[in-house]
């Protein structure tokens, strides 16, 4: 009575351990490995860390058309700031080299020949907040030509930044940002290295610390824009760098604080770049921005802290806008890269 029951028990124990035994035995899902596996962030320049290669699906179709996807996109491994440039770093660049920037000279007879010479004095953009009891404001409305603001006076004459050395530099335009990185012996990353990077290794997920908004996470807007802004998260304005947790890749302010100028000229969505390495992007004669026909302008990542839930939403890794390349703001600055030296 035993051996008739026991013996298909045995069997069946035994088909058991082997499942168990070939389960173990089976090689681990392969994981992309980094084309530079020998690499470290030791590889890298001062304040900066190492990306690794990876293989990432840029973009997304969740949001915004401009955002529209690309799958499998290869990007090599990279060096990248760990914070956006700040303004001690960028006066260190003034001091020796003289720059003067582009909101610091005059606005051109060429382009500007119906101005007067009162109008084409030096100046930028400066954000102001709409009074709070209007009803309705016009798009863009709080946006201000103010003669005299520069990156050391960021809102106007009358501001400045003393006691802001640690504040990420605003007001540079992309020409400014190309002479700052061509005197750091660095570059700009493309529209791809930011959002690989700024992506931390959540590939899937929307924003860089997860799935769900969060005020605590990255300097942004509270409040109903751009009437009010409850300070929820410290800051009205911009944030000293570092202010926030890093991504999963160590980086600070990836997203939120100020917006970021990329090497890419813009356009809609990421076609062309599935199944790509290392993109680029489209030539200059082929950016498009469908609200400015005939402007070729570049792509900015990583959204401000004047993006509110209510208005703009674009603190995400995908997330992407349009800059004309001899325009900065007060919500604008930049981060570099470097390819990591072989060890």
């Amino acid at each position: 009575m035993i051996s008739s029951w026991f013996s298909p028990l045995i069997r069946q124990l035994s088909l058991i351990c082997l499942t168990i035994t070939l389960c173990l035995s089976l090689p681990a899902p392969l994981k992309a490995a980094p084309l530079n596996s020998s690499l470290s962030n030791a590889s890298c320049p001062e304040n900066m860390v190492l990306i690794p290669s990876g293989i990432f699906k840029i973009g997304s179709d969740s949001h915004y058309p401009s955002e529209r996807s690309a799958e499998d996109v290869t990007v090599e491994s990279f060096c990248i700031n760990k914070y956006e440039i700040t303004n001690s770093e960028f006066a260190q660049f003034v001091k020796e080299t003289g720059y003067i920037t582009v909101a610091e000279r005059p606005l051109s007879i060429e382009q500007f020949p119906s101005l007067s010479d009162d109008q084409r004095n030096p100046g930028s953009l400066v954000f102001h907040m709409a009074d709070k009891n209007a009803k309705k404001v016009g798009n863009l409305s709080w946006w201000k030509w103010t003669p005299g603001a520069d990156w050391q006076h960021p809102f106007g004459p009358k501001s400045d930044i003393k006691g802001k050395e640690k504040y990420p530099v605003v007001q540079v335009s992309y020409e400014d940002v190309v002479a700052y990185a061509k005197w750091a012996d660095l570059s700009l990353p493309t529209e791809a290295q930011w959002e690989y990077a700024a992506r931390g290794g959540l590939d899937d997920a929307d924003y860089s610390w997860g799935e769900q908004y969060s005020a605590t996470k990255a300097n942004t807007w509270q409040g109903i824009f751009p009437f009010f802004n409850t300070k929820a998260d410290g800051y009205t304005g911009t944030a000293p760098v570092g202010s926030f947790e890093p991504n999963g890749y160590g980086l600070y302010d990836i997203t939120g604080n100020v917006w970021e100028w990329t090497s890419d000229w813009y356009s809609i969505g990421h076609d062309g770049k599935t199944h790509s390495s290392n993109p680029t992007g489209p030539l200059e004669q082929e950016s498009f921005d469908p609200r400015e026909p005939g402007i070729a302008k570049h792509v900015i990542k990583g959204g401000s802290y004047l993006c509110a839930p209510n208005y703009c939403s674009r603190y995400r890794p995908a997330a992407r806008e349009s800059q004309s390349p001899d325009t900065g703001t007060t919500h604008i600055g930049f981060r570099l890269v470097s390819n990591p030296l072989s060890s």
